[in-house]
């Protein structure tokens, strides 16, 4: 077993790791930029060594800073949590070079998953269902208009590079389409330094159903479940469930077995999630994203797996601990994503000191936290603050439960998502699972009348249609 880890990320996730590190009796060592000084992640590892800067390209997204600190501490593995560095194979294959050990997957399985064009190609050789759209990458507007018509609008323009929601458009018409096809070749560029884009064909109201998966380096697989996550604001994922009560038994184990071929397919050896999209009975392959998943928080509620754990050993090249037969599922878990944004004004971030930090407890109920009392939230990275997840014996109970807990959930000094999760909840479509990921748009106007009407304690909804 590792005697200690470089965690190479910031916030909620490197505490979630640092606490899994320090479980197993392994030493963790921090990195962090000037803005995330006092920072809970700091504080909680056992080493912490400064990135010498802000901006994320000359901090987290730093290979050469983040390898050399490794070294400097003797590290002998490095956890990229999500986000930043977890899916580039560029930083998978500097680890694997440097002698030091990457917890996750191989960086070929990295490569191949994460452009998302030779991932269609692996999933058409499988006969993994796919929507209608291109397996090759498309170079100018002349060519995507002729393949949008031939898909039928309207049409996904989508970067083939990276991974979510980022780098992901609709077109509506060929008109609408000249400037999204530009619009998202520059963000892929931005975001991946990769221009490449392809099309599919844009389903109206699809669900977004994604199975956890774990493989080891000894042809051993499993998955733990499916997870629902529909509830969406541009493509972002706000809240995740699971299970998901949409999916009937028969393509629920569809999909498990369509998950595991193709970790199976590519020695993956990791924790990843097969995410697909599901439409009138039928679903189809998204993407495989090649790392810790946010919400692996509610999966680990219905199974009692600690999945970062997991994913830890068999980067030390343990076996998994588990065979498929040992996985029970109890309880419905739901989780929403805390933010520091305000939804009075367009969700623009919020930045600032919290003055008062108070969360909630009870049975049932997590938080897993990368602020604290005193931490000022900066510009410089993702708002999220916190993930919240609640566990009941089913939907209709985790449902009040996760009501009751944002109810309780105090944060002063800047503004958050929270009365919008709270007006989501309280929204009897949500109740009755008439939900897709168009969910939001379709319901805003709704959610900020009730809240209004509601006249809640937390801050006044305005605008959300921006």
């Amino acid at each position: 077993m590792f005697k200690r880890v470089l965690v190479a990320n910031r916030g909620e996730i490197a505490v979630r790791i640092i606490s899994a590190l320090r479980e197993m009796g392994i030493e963790s060592v921090a990195v962090y930029s000037h803005a995330d000084r006092d920072s809970l992640h700091t504080t909680l590892a056992d080493y912490a060594f400064c990135l010498d800067g802000n901006r994320v390209q000359e901090t987290y997204a730093n290979i050469e800073k983040i390898i050399n600190i490794a070294k400097i501490t003797n590290s002998d593995a490095i956890h990229p949590g999500y986000g930043f560095l977890s899916e580039n194979p560029k930083f998978a294959e500097a680890v694997e070079k440097s002698g030091i050990t990457f917890i996750g997957p191989r960086s070929d399985v990295i490569r191949l998953m994460g452009y998302k064009i030779e991932a269609r190609k692996l999933m058409a050789s499988l006969g993994v269902p796919l929507v209608k759209g291109t397996n090759t990458a498309i170079h100018n507007y002349e060519e995507a208009v002729e393949i949008a018509e031939e898909i039928g609008y309207p049409v996904l323009v989508k970067a083939a590079a990276g991974g979510g929601g980022m780098g992901m458009r609709i077109a509506s018409d060929a008109d609408d389409l000249k400037q999204v096809f530009e619009a998202v070749k520059n963000t892929a560029l931005s975001l991946y330094a990769d221009d490449s884009v392809f099309l599919e064909k844009y389903l109206s109201k699809p669900r977004h159903i994604e199975v956890q998966i774990i493989g080891d380096n000894y042809g051993n697989f499993i998955h733990l479940g499916e997870r629902e996550c529909s509830i969406q604001r541009r493509h972002m994922k706000i809240i995740e469930e699971t299970p998901s009560i949409a999916i009937s038994p028969q393509v629920r184990e569809e999909m498990y077995k369509t998950a595991v071929l193709i970790a199976k397919s590519v020695g993956y050896n990791s924790v990843g999630t097969v995410e697909f999209i599901y439409e009138n009975g039928e679903y189809y392959f998204l993407e495989m994203n090649t790392r810790i998943q946010v919400e692996h928080t509610i999966t680990e509620m219905v199974t009692s797996v600690d999945i970062v754990k997991e994913q830890i050993s068999i980067a030390a090249g343990k076996e998994l601990s588990l065979k498929q037969k040992d996985i029970k599922f109890n309880g419905h878990a739901i989780e929403c994503r805390i933010y520091a944004e305000n939804p009075a004004k367009s969700f623009i971030p919020s930045p600032g000191k919290i003055i008062n930090y108070i969360t909630p407890g009870g049975p049932g109920i997590r938080l897993d936290s990368g602020v604290k009392t005193g931490y000022t939230v900066s510009t410089y990275y993702d708002s999220m603050l916190s993930k919240l997840i609640v566990l009941g014996k089913d939907r209709d109970e985790a449902i009040l439960r996760m009501y009751r807990a944002l109810s309780e959930f105090y944060v002063e000094g800047i503004h958050t998502n929270i009365p919008l999760l709270i007006s989501i909840l309280e929204c009897d479509d949500f109740k009755k699972n008439n939900i897709n990921t168009k969910y939001l748009e379709k319901h805003i106007q709704n959610i900020k009348e009730y809240c209004q009407k509601r006249k809640t304690t937390y801050l006044a909804i305005d605008n959300l249609n921006n």
